[in-house]
């Protein structure tokens, strides 16, 4: 998501107020929302809650990323927090939007003493199952609630508020949630318990990058019998081999060798490796996991984590 390193937060503040700062201190907190984390993702989410008439107070170190945010917004409509506790402090939902676990537990070591009853915390991003249950139960003793909300549908969809939402909580905290949610995603599936969102979605994304691969790996060799891949995409299509990779990357991004499907190489090997904590938990083999986990690593390592998920078809041509 490109969120700059949010273990700064507490000490790097916004140099200068936008206008839109300056004139939006009297916002009703109850329509305002605490955004922490404008990278590749955050920044057309919160782009998106203003779009739906909420005002968003937005904290990151990244001055471009706080840019983008102001440009074009209503007046009033965005303001800026030097650290979490200023979020805290001027909002009753405050949604995370950062890359891992770590970050967001540094974040959340700050943000949690700050937090009153009634106020609700939305992790949106693809964090262990085990840290989201264990930040609930801290954000319970303030009296405050906690959903995990991960996302599927890449940057274009959450340019367009189409994004899909799983939502683990309970019922009150998904009550509070859900008209936030509404803002950022058009499919608002519920979960279960908090924790389960971040399980499924990790979950799926190794489903992804089973299908990701055997597609990258079938028009290689589509390719070595000089078979014409699109034809061949059609098939799969077509037929029993059609996954979401075959769908909306094969044609669009591999055949061309293109590789801008809008998720990152290295969140993708984040996902998979909290997939594999969820297998080493539960005691269930999996080869295919560890086999996809392998490959990602090595692909990461040779090409970096900031290429998109797509380039797996170029290492597998490069390995």
């Amino acid at each position: 998501m490109g969120v700059t390193p949010v273990s700064r937060l507490a000490s790097a503040a916004a140099a200068a107020e936008h206008p839109a700062q300056r004139e939006g201190k009297g916002t009703d907190m109850a329509q305002r929302i605490g955004f922490i984390g404008l990278g590749m993702m955050g920044l057309p989410m919160a782009r998106s809650l203003l779009a739906r008439g909420f005002a968003v107070l937005a904290c990151d170190t990244s001055a471009a990323a706080r840019d983008a945010l102001a440009e074009g917004a209503a007046p009033g409509a965005v303001d800026f927090a030097p650290d979490p506790v200023a979020v805290a402090a001027g909002a009753e939902v405050v949604v995370l939007m950062l890359p891992n676990s770590r970050i967001v537990a540094t974040v959340m070591e700050t943000l949690l003493p700050a937090l009153r009853p009634g106020m609700l915390v939305i992790d949106m991003g693809s964090s262990e199952p085990g840290e989201t249950r264990r930040f609930a139960e801290l954000a319970a003793q303030r009296g405050a609630g906690f959903v995990d909300a991960p996302v599927s549908g890449s940057v274009a969809k959450a340019k367009t508020g189409t994004l899909a939402i799983m939502v683990g909580g309970d019922d009150a905290a998904f009550a509070k949630a859900e008209p936030v949610l509404r803002g950022m995603g058009e499919a608002i599936i519920r979960t279960g318990a908090v924790g389960s969102a971040h399980a499924m979605k990790a979950l799926n994304n190794f489903v992804y990058a089973a299908g990701l691969l055997a597609t990258a790996e079938a028009l290689r060799m589509g390719e070595a019998l000089g078979l014409d891949l699109g034809i061949l995409t059609d098939v799969m299509n077509a037929s029993s081999g059609r996954n979401i990779a075959t769908e909306t990357k094969a044609r669009q991004e591999i055949i061309p060798r293109r590789y801008a499907g809008g998720f990152q190489l290295g969140l993708m090997r984040k996902d998979l490796e909290t997939a594999g904590s969820i297998a080493e938990s539960t005691g269930v083999a999996s080869p295919s996991l560890q086999l996809c986990r392998a490959l990602w690593t090595e692909a990461v390592e040779l090409l970096g984590p900031k290429v998109d998920n797509t380039e797996i078809h170029r290492f597998l041509n490069e390995r």
